[in-house]
Formats: structure tokens, C-alpha cells, sequence
């Protein structure tokens, strides 16, 4: 399945990044007074802009955008605390690392920085996202602040629907504790290389009985959510992230050492929920209940089309209609991410040469340049990611500079 991307013909007034007082990068230190220069888009490469999941959370990660941008995201700020009726805002600027952590917490703060972010680019650097920008995608996550990019969702709609999200996904995971006790979470596997991944892939759906919807037994199926392991993720050709109890994942580790042959280096994530498996089914069946909602007014809460396409975690692929996104958006609750597919479509189907990540962390932009390379690696093209003002300013550049800048 392929998508139509309409290609810019518009010239484009894009301010540069070189400071009128100085030349440079406000080296001179007074107010920021940009030159405009005009480029055409009509022969851009394709581009790609990305957001970040879970765990790329940190205390103070807005404050040095406010510092930095105070009349732009002020109003933000006050916009995501009066969008939730909670200080938000006070959690992520001064709260514990606990406090943050929590998934009622993490995942809003999340989508709301990283669409703040957005903002600044498109206020303070005129920074036009569709005449700049040929496709979005999120990482789990950051599927919500994809589409509210991509002008599928309201940012009040996704900021609302991702608290809510990971209240019931918290509960869940209280719920599953209190049953079961132990520790419930996520894994991350990481492979010698692309054929052992897969081969890993391969072993743990046979050991699960849970490799395809073909292959599932009853007995599979019958077993309580709670019992169950699941792949949350691929994420690249040499990593994949495990979902579920912490014991019956080493347990399951142990049996793939003795009896598969697979001794993976692993790592448990920073996460108090086991995201993408059964467990979060209650949290699927919210999702499908705000998105099939009308609102008060009687409109509906997805717009459709958005300005871009916007590729679906669970299939890898963009979404085809307004049906398809409601439901594949709230099954992405249970299934497993297919970021590796979705960037090798966009990499070599689609023949997107520069990536942008915007939002906290650098997790998505490394995992993006492991599989496409990163700056250099193609002609006009390459692999960036703004988490700070100063980045911000340096991917501006490299994008104005790499605008008309065809591969050979």
C-alpha cells in the first residue's frame, strides 16, 4: 500500500537563522531580529518529522523553552493546565522524578512538550509545517502529537484523551499488582543483528504460541491477561521491548537461553506500566469510546483529512480513512509498535531523506538514524532532532540549507 504525497509548488518566505545585528547565531546578545530569505520547496527532498514516547520524561524540560520563548509558550502552558484541570505544568517544571513518572503524568507532559516545541518552531521561526513537511509519525506515544501535527486531532482533544489514556493504563497496571503482585513493565532486547532479531522474533512467538493471529491456540488466547508476555515493540533491525510481568519475562528469558540458543542483551525501561499487551485492554476500550464520541456540538473529534499523512503505529503504514485511524489509534493500546517497518516504508518506499525529532529525548532520533543514517549519510538529507532552543536553531539551518538539495 502506497500514499500520494502532493509534492510543494509555492515559494516559501522562510526566515533564516543568521541575526541581522551580528550574522550569526545571536552571538551578539541583543533582541533576536532575523533576515528572511526566500527559498523555493518545489524540489525539496521528502521529509519526515517524528515525535518521542514514553520514558524520554524529564523534570524542568520546558522551562528552558519558556526561558528562552516566554510569549509564545507561556500561553501554552496555561492552555495545557486549563485543558486539564490539574497543574500539569507545575509537575513538569518542579515536580519528583516520581511524580513525573507516574502515566497519568508522564505521557501528557510528554505529547505536551513535544507539541510545544512544534509550536515555537512554527511561531518564532516561521517555520511552515505543510509547505515544509511531507509526512508525520510518533513512536507509540507520540502518535497523539503526530496527529495533532499532521491536523488530525485538536491539541485540546489529544491532551485530554492521553491523560485519560494513562489513568486507565496506570489503573491497569495497580489492578494487575494487586492481583498477581510483583513487578509489571517492559524490556528491552537488543540483537547482535537484523537476522538474529528476527530469528529472536520468530523464537518468542513460538514459545508465546502468540507469533500471528493464524498461529494462536485456544489455549493461548484463554490465558488471563495478566499471565500473558507480549513484543511491545520492534523498534529496529537489532532491538524489539517485551511487555508484561517482570518474572514471566525472565522466565522466558531463561527459556530462550536453554532451549533457543538466544542470549540477547536486555534492559528493563523506566516505565511503571506494561505498555502494548493485554493488560491495557480497558485502556483500548476507552480510546474506542472518546473516538467514536460526537462532540457536544455534534462534530466529530477526528478531522479528516488532516494537511499530511500520518503513519499508524500498529500498521506502519498511513492511514487510510477516518474509520481506520479511530480504530487502529485506540488498538495501539494492546499491539505492538511497528516502528522499524514504519521507518523502512518511509526510507524505502517513499524515499523520505531528512527526519526530524521533535521532543524531549533523543531516543527516537537514534533509533530513525540507526536504520537510515544520520547527517551526511544522503545527499540533502539526514537525521535531526530538537530538544533544546539551540538545536532548534541548528536544524532550522540545516533545513533552509538542505531545502533544494536533490540526491544524486
Amino acid at each position: 500500500m502506497s500514499v500520494s504525497l502532493l509534492p510543494a509548488k509555492r515559494l516559501v518566505s522562510i526566515p533564516s537563522r543568521r541575526c541581522v545585528e551580528c550574522g550569526g547565531l545571536r552571538q551578539c546578545g541583543k533582541p533576536r531580529r532575523w533576515m528572511s530569505s526566500t527559498v523555493t520547496d518545489a524540489k525539496r527532498p521528502k521529509t519526515a518529522i517524528f515525535f518521542p514516547g514514553q520514558g524520554v520524561q524529564r523534570v524542568g524540560m520546558a522551562t528552558p523553552w519558556l526561558e528562552a520563548f516566554p510569549r509564545t509558550v507561556q500561553p501554552i502552558l496555561e492552555e495545557i493546565d486549563a485543558t486539564l484541570g490539574v497543574p500539569l505544568t507545575k509537575i513538569i517544571e518542579s515536580g519528583t522524578n516520581a511524580e513525573l513518572t507516574l502515566t497519568e503524568n508522564s505521557q501528557p507532559a510528554i505529547m505536551a512538550t513535544s507539541i510545544l516545541i512544534l509550536r515555537v518552531m512554527e511561531q518564532e521561526f516561521g517555520f511552515k509545517l505543510e509547505d515544509r513537511v511531507d509526512i508525520t509519525l510518533g513512536h507509540s506515544l507520540g502518535e497523539f502529537a503526530a496527529l495533532v501535527a499532521g491536523g488530525y486531532l485538536t491539541f485540546q482533544d489529544a491532551l485530554r484523551m492521553v491523560r485519560k489514556r494513562g489513568e486507565v493504563m496506570s489503573r491497569c497496571s495497580k489492578e494487575a499488582v494487586e492481583q498477581e503482585g510483583g513487578e509489571f513493565g517492559m524490556v528491552a532486547l537488543v540483537c547482535e543483528s537484523e537476522q538474529h532479531m528476527k530469528s529472536l522474533v520468530k523464537g518468542i512467538g513460538e514459545f508465546l504460541e502468540l507469533s500471528s493471529p493464524e498461529s494462536k491456540t485456544d489455549s493461548a488466547v484463554d490465558i488471563p491477561a495478566v499471565e500473558q508476555v507480549s513484543i511491545a515493540n520492534i523498534n529496529s533491525k537489532n532491538q524489539i521491548v517485551l511487555s508484561g510481568s517482570i518474572a514471566r519475562i525472565n522466565t522466558l528469558m531463561i527459556n530462550l537461553r536453554q532451549f533457543g540458543g538466544y542470549d540477547p542483551r536486555h534492559v528493563q525501561l523506566k516505565s511503571d506500566s506494561p505498555f502494548h499487551s493485554p493488560l491495557m485492554k480497558p485502556a483500548q476500550e476507552v480510546m474506542k469510546k472518546i473516538l467514536y464520541k460526537e462532540r457536544e456540538d455534534g462534530s466529530d473529534i477526528v478531522t479528516w483529512p488532516g494537511i499530511m499523512p500520518c503513519i499508524s503505529n500498529v500498521s506502519g503504514r498511513p492511514f487510510q480513512s477516518k474509520d481506520q485511524l479511530k480504530d487502529l489509534l485506540a488498538r495501539s493500546c494492546v499491539e505492538t509498535v511497528q516502528w522499524w517497518r514504519s521507518i523502512k516504508y518511509l526510507h524505502y518506499d517513499l524515499k523520505v531523506k531528512r527526519y526530524v525529532g521533535i521532543g524531549p529525548g533523543k531516543v527516537g532520533r537514534n533509533l530513525v538514524g540507526k536504520e537510515v543514517g544520520m547527517k551526511g549519510a544522503v545527499k540533502g538529507g539526514g537525521v535531526w532532532g530538537i530538544t533544546t532552543p539551540k538545536e532548534m536553531e541548528e536544524v532550522v539551518r540545516a533545513l533552509d540549507d538542505t531545502e533544494g538539495v536533490q540526491e544524486d
